[in-house]
Order: C-alpha cells, then sequence, then structure tokens
C-alpha cells in the first residue's frame, strides 16, 4: 500500500487521516503540540462536522453552548449562540480519535520537505527523515506554498493580537464588538482564563514595537466600554500576548498528482465568522476520496484535482462573501481603512443567489461515488454552482429533464411517495412554481 504522510494533526489532518483509515491506508500523521493554550469560538454546525468526520473524542472536550454577546454598528444584541473549544484539550482529543483509529502520531517539528514525482522526504527536528508516496499539507494558515510560484489569493492584510490572562472563576462567555480601527473578541472559561483578540488592519494601522504591544492592547481594552463589563475590575496575571495573520488566503493550486492541501492550508477565512474549523473539515471530510482516485485510478487525476480545487474555491467565495456583508452592515466608521478595504472585498457577487428555476441546467461534472471521484450528470443552480447530484439518493438530473417534457403530474405520479416529497420541495426551493 502506498505510505501516505499527514502534516498536521488539527481538525483537518484529523478527519484526513480517519477518513483514509476507513478506506484501508496506512496513514502517519506529524504534529508538534500547539505553543500555547489557546482557546476559540465555534458555531453549532461544528459540532456536527465533528461528529460526520468521526472525532468523537475531540469533540467531547467542547464547553457547553453560551449567547454570544455582540456590539456591532452601535446596537447590542445576544442572539448567537457560541461553543468556545479550550484547544490544547481539544487538540488531545483530536490525537485520541488518531490512536484509537490505528493512525500512527509523530512528535516532531518539521524543518524541511523535498518532493518529487517519485515522493516525498520530510526532515523533522532531531534530525529524523521520512519518505512518503503521497502527501497531505495539513498545518494550516503556516504551511508554505510551494506550487504556482506560491501563488494564493489573499484578502487584505489582517493581523490578530491575542492577550491571555488569568481571571476569576465565573460563567463561560463570549462576546464580539467592533471598533473604529477594527473589531475585538473576548471569552472567558469557567476556570478564569480571559481571552482578548483584536484584529486590525495592517496597511493602516501603526503599531509600537514588540515591547509595548502590550500596553498598547490594554489601553485599547480600557477604553471599551463591554470589555470592562465583560471582564470586571479583576486583577490581570500572568498576562501573555500572541500575534498572528488572520489574513483571508486561498492557495491556488491546491492538490497535484501525488500531494493535496486540506483546511486552512488550503484555504483560510476571515476569523469573524467562527466557522474556521468547519470550513476545515468541509475540505478535509472530502479529500479522502480525492486521494484514493490519485492513488487507485490515475486516469481520473484531473477530475480529482478539478473536483478538490472548485470545491476549495467555492467556500472560500461564500465565507468570504458572507463576511463582506457582515463588514458592510458596520456603517460607524465606513470610511476608515479597515471597514473600508472588507466591505467590497473578494467581489460584489452575492453570498447566497436567490433562487430561479429557469436558471437551471443539466451539466456533466464530478462527483463522489463509493469513496472514489467520478463524473455524473448535476443540476446547476444560481446557488450551487458545482451542481447538486442528488437528494438522498434520487437522482435530480433524469427527472428535472422529464419535467421539461412532461406533464409535472405524471412525472411525480413516477416516484415513490417519500421521493416525491423530496423532490416537490426541492422544486419549490428552486423557485418552481406549477
Amino acid at each position: 500500500m502506498p505510505q501516505i504522510l499527514i502534516l498536521g494533526a488539527g481538525p483537518a489532518g484529523a478527519a484526513t487521516a480517519l477518513g483514509l483509515r476507513r478506506l484501508g491506508y496506512p496513514v502517519a500523521v506529524v504534529s508538534e503540540w500547539r505553543r500555547f493554550a489557546a482557546v476559540e469560538g465555534i458555531s453549532p454546525r461544528v459540532l456536527d462536522g465533528l461528529r460526520n468526520a468521526g472525532l468523537v473524542h475531540a469533540l467531547a472536550h467542547a464547553a457547553p453552548p453560551s449567547q454570544r454577546q455582540v456590539t456591532w454598528n452601535g446596537k447590542r444584541s445576544a442572539q448567537n449562540v457560541e461553543l468556545i473549544l479550550d484547544r490544547p484539550r481539544f487538540d488531545s482529543g483530536l490525537r485520541e480519535d488518531l490512536q484509537a483509529a490505528g493512525v500512527e502520531v509523530i512528535e516532531g517539528r518539521v524543518l524541511s520537505v523535498e518532493s518529487s514525482a517519485e515522493g516525498h522526504r520530510v526532515c523533522l527536528d532531531g534530525g529524523a527523515e521520512l519518505q512518503a508516496d503521497f502527501l497531505v499539507e495539513a498545518r494550516g494558515r503556516q504551511a508554505p506554498l510551494n506550487t504556482k510560484q506560491g501563488k494564493a489569493l489573499r484578502g487584505p492584510e489582517t493581523l490578530s493580537l491575542l492577550n491571555r490572562w488569568q481571571g476569576e472563576h465565573g460563567a463561560v462567555a463570549s462576546a464580539v464588538e467592533s471598533l473604529e480601527t477594527g473589531w475585538a473578541w473576548m471569552a472567558r472559561l469557567a476556570d478564569g482564563r480571559c481571552y482578548w483578540q483584536l484584529t486590525l488592519d495592517v496597511a493602516s494601522t501603526e503599531l509600537p514595537g514588540k515591547e509595548q504591544l502590550l500596553d498598547y492592547c490594554r489601553e485599547r481594552r480600557q477604553a471599551s466600554r463591554l470589555a470592562r463589563e465583560f471582564f470586571g475590575d479583576a486583577p490581570e496575571s500572568e498576562l501573555e500576548l500572541h500575534a498572528r495573520s488572520s489574513t483571508a488566503t486561498l492557495c491556488l493550486e491546491a492538490c497535484g498528482n501525488n500531494w493535496i492541501r486540506v483546511g486552512d492550508a488550503a484555504m483560510a477565512v476571515d476569523p469573524l465568522s467562527g466557522n474556521g474549523i468547519f470550513q476545515s473539515l468541509s475540505s478535509a471530510l472530502q479529500a479522502p476520496a480525492v486521494i484514493n482516485t490519485l492513488l487507485r485510478t490515475p486516469e481520473r487525476a484531473e477530475l480529482a484535482k478539478r473536483f478538490h480545487q472548485q470545491r476549495v474555491e467555492q467556500l472560500f467565495l461564500r465565507f468570504a462573501r458572507v463576511g463582506r456583508d457582515f463588514y458592510a452592515e458596520e456603517r460607524q466608521w465606513s470610511d476608515r481603512p479597515f471597514w473600508r478595504a472588507r466591505r467590497n472585498w473578494p467581489d460584489d457577487q452575492p453570498s447566497h443567489a436567490e433562487p430561479d428555476f429557469a436558471a437551471l441546467r443539466i451539466e456533466r461534472a464530478p462527483v463522489l461515488r463509493d469513496g472514489l471521484v467520478d463524473e455524473a450528470e448535476v443540476v446547476i443552480s444560481p446557488d450551487q454552482p458545482l451542481g447538486i447530484w442528488h437528494l438522498q439518493g434520487l437522482e435530480l438530473a433524469p427527472w428535472l429533464r422529464r419535467l421539461h417534457n412532461e406533464p409535472v403530474e405524471q412525472v411525480l405520479a413516477d416516484l415513490p411517495a417519500e421521493q416525491r416529497r423530496l423532490f416537490q420541495g426541492w422544486l419549490l426551493s428552486q423557485g418552481y412554481r406549477p
């Protein structure tokens, strides 16, 4: 069997590894432990993604959902629910899932990767060298871009400054607020660990030297009424700061004949969405079938690579457009550099297109079938430009074609009751009005 090596044991790397094990491949994962105790806010649908990926031990480490306070465009609300992930505990759960599935986990930091058509040589700190027939790049935003001359589509350059300190014990909570120069996310865990992250525009922000950054952040935190209410007046002990890029990034070549990029290494979205893990899982859940196709049916290589790239790009653009619309809702500082750069990026296309039955068309496109990338007729809609193949087993294209040529009553009469109900519901959702 081909030797498959995955670099990175985050959600994307772990989900890819588990999917490959289910297909019968031996898999090894290289990862080093996270260097600081981060937390992350996730939306409830991330839990479904973790469950679908088989990451049950990691799932157990999600805190109960809590209401997230939001102050945006001068208005305060508490409509959204957020779950706070303690990333060190979550990462430990990911490793438990890997080990339970029989995945070899190699502790180490990757120093270099040498790739060719014959395979890959990976050098780790400590002098160890690993050989692999197929390589999965899952090291997140920091994964080196070594294809197409390192080209990527990048959003406005963005920097996040994360402050972490120990406060008093209290209820788990999170909040978001817009500021003149960016936005801030804050969270508190039950054991009193506090987090405040300020996200800024790189081009227009003048930051002090590294030694003054903590004071810079403290001044802005204390100037925020929401932050003062959220954290209270308890002293801040063990205060730390971590700076990281949070620029939205899309890799323009996410798959080759013997390698693939998944998760944030393929595309990284704006942290405002709270869906970073969700989009990481989205690309990782399809990756095992893409890899399986490249290894077992190389004659379909171009089809498999197109399938992966198209879905990565489409998901990235959808998240980017949703973020653009949310940024545009903040009108207090619409002329300020941070907001001006983000309210029109990446384009002027709608994040969700209105249904239009007349615009539906049938095309052949790559799909997933029996653990491989195959080709089939799909229905292209304004909101699903990559096409819809089937609804719970009912292939749409043949029935839509019949609908264009036969009375609707006859078409529906030939469907079993449950499939008829599904098909009718889908037609109505696409704007069909008989």
